[in-house]
């Protein structure tokens, strides 16, 4: 018997489906649950650091600017500012360049 034969069949896609496929919109975000205690308060540094390099890194993307060196510090700042965070530090601003690199 073939291998193509053994592979099961993909699940229909929105384009491919015979009706429409439901979407769970509008989207709601997960709720907020505290930090756990007991880390060392480096952990807790690192660990917001990074969750905002994140939404940073997804504005930029949403706003057009797709590559790493399109990212300069002026550009995330001003993403920052429109989305309402602090201005992020030079360390933060250099996460969001390496997140946008590796995503690729």
């Amino acid at each position: 018997m073939p291998a193509a034969a053994l592979k099961p069949k993909p699940l229909p896609t929105q384009s491919t489906a015979k009706r429409p496929v439901l979407l769970d919109l509008p989207y709601a975000p997960v709720e907020k649950r505290p930090l756990p205690p007991g880390r060392p308060r480096e952990w807790y540094v690192t660990h917001n650091r990074r969750l905002k390099a994140m939404r940073l890194a997804i504005a930029l993307l949403d706003s057009g600017v797709y590559m790493p060196n399109q990212a300069r510090n002026e550009t995330i700042r001003s993403a920052a500012e429109q989305i309402g965070v602090h201005p992020p530090s030079e360390t933060t601003c250099h996460m969001v360049r390496a997140l946008m690199r590796y995503a690729r």
